[in-house]
């Protein structure tokens, strides 16, 4: 009888294509890169592979190098809310390791996933030494903040094509995720999951933001060509007319 063994088991040291796509290892000096370097692990998550889950220590800061992650957490009545998505190049997770707390949600794999992870102690160490680390950190909390702040807002949306396209416009965030570029790779189902509609809703929602010219819908993804639009209250009046 075999057992599948867990992301923690599964880790290995990075390669050096997967390094240069970790955001935050270019303003480091040498020695500091070295030491992150030496310490980073990466592992293979599968789809429904739990990254980080609620009430865990934390012991590593993480981020994703190919796939997409989902942070979400379970009401009182069971019911799974999803708090944001995390595509190639985000990093995540910087407050609770700031805090060393137990984790206040779940992060689990959408699809077959990359994630690096930089154990507690290193993560500290880079903030104790290196400026450059410092104010990557620093940008991190500021644009999560924003993050949420809007998050809250397309929760309070009642259009379902403005709750689509403003939550595909926090996944084309280049300081969260410099990964992203113009083409997210994203299948309509993982939308759905995300934004807490049904496939269908979300079908009709990108069909409807094709239309106006914000987005155009590609095989295996979606390549923005209005972020603006995406964002603006315009946007939403143009809609909702």
């Amino acid at each position: 009888m075999t057992h599948d063994l867990s992301l923690h088991q599964r880790r290995r040291p990075p390669t050096e294509a997967e390094l240069d796509d970790i955001p935050w290892l270019a303003p480091l000096l040498p020695a500091e890169r070295e030491r992150a370097v030496d310490s980073l692990r990466v592992g293979d998550a599968k789809a429904g592979d739990f990254v980080c889950r609620l009430g865990r220590p934390v012991t590593y800061w993480f981020g994703v190098v190919e796939g997409l992650l989902k942070m979400s957490n379970d009401n009182a009545q069971g019911q799974t809310m999803t708090f944001t998505g995390v595509p190639p190049g985000g990093w995540f997770g910087e407050g609770t390791a700031l805090k060393r707390e137990p984790y206040r949600y779940n992060i689990q794999a959408l699809r077959k996933s990359v994630v690096a992870g930089l154990p507690i102690d290193t993560f500290h160490w880079l903030l104790d030494h290196s400026i450059g680390f410092n104010r990557f950190v620093m940008n991190q909390l500021n644009e999560r903040l924003a993050q949420f702040i809007a998050a809250r807002e397309i929760d309070r949306l009642n259009n379902p094509d403005v709750r689509v396209a403003r939550s595909l416009a926090s996944l084309f965030n280049p300081v969260l995720y410099p990964g992203v570029g113009e083409v997210l790779r994203i299948t309509q189902q993982e939308l759905a999951y995300l934004v807490g509609l049904s496939r269908q809703r979300v079908n009709e929602a990108l069909a409807a933001l094709e239309r106006q010219g914000a987005i155009r819908i590609e095989y295996g993804g979606l390549r923005v060509l209005d972020l603006c639009a995406l964002r603006s209250s315009i946007f939403q009046r143009k809609e909702a007319g």
